[in-house]
């Protein structure tokens, strides 16, 4: 119930700001006898039949002030900041080659000589 009183009461608030120059229009017309005879400025002047349309009008530029200055208000508060960043660029690390044949280590000699393991066991040769 709480929800739904809120929700109404958001979307009347959303309408009535934006048709305020209908509400001032509304008013004029409920209040017209009103008007003409208290609030408007040439009510001693029967003459110029202004009938309290000079107050309306005061109202609708009134409004109209209201509405330029409320436009405003929402142009400022919207100052966009733009963020700008360079794009980040992957850079990968080239292998270096590393020389196949090129060894820390001195050659293989055999220097243990036996007949039994000389026909036998033959050592690997060093390839180059």
């Amino acid at each position: 119930m709480l929800k739904r009183f809120t929700a109404i009461l958001l979307l009347a608030v959303l309408i009535s700001s934006n048709c305020s120059l209908f509400f001032v229009y509304a008013g004029f017309e409920l209040n017209h006898k009103y008007i003409a005879e208290n609030l408007c400025i040439n009510r001693d002047k029967p003459w110029l039949h202004c009938n309290g349309k000079c107050y309306f009008m005061r109202k609708i530029k009134q409004a109209e002030e209201n509405e330029k200055k409320q436009d405003a208000k929402d142009n400022l508060s919207r100052l966009e900041i733009s963020f700008f960043q360079e794009p980040y660029k992957i850079t990968f690390i080239e292998p270096t080659i590393l020389e196949a044949n090129k060894s820390n280590f001195p050659p293989y000699t055999y220097q243990y000589s036996s007949s039994y393991l000389s026909t036998i066991f033959r050592p690997p040769k060093q390839a180059v």
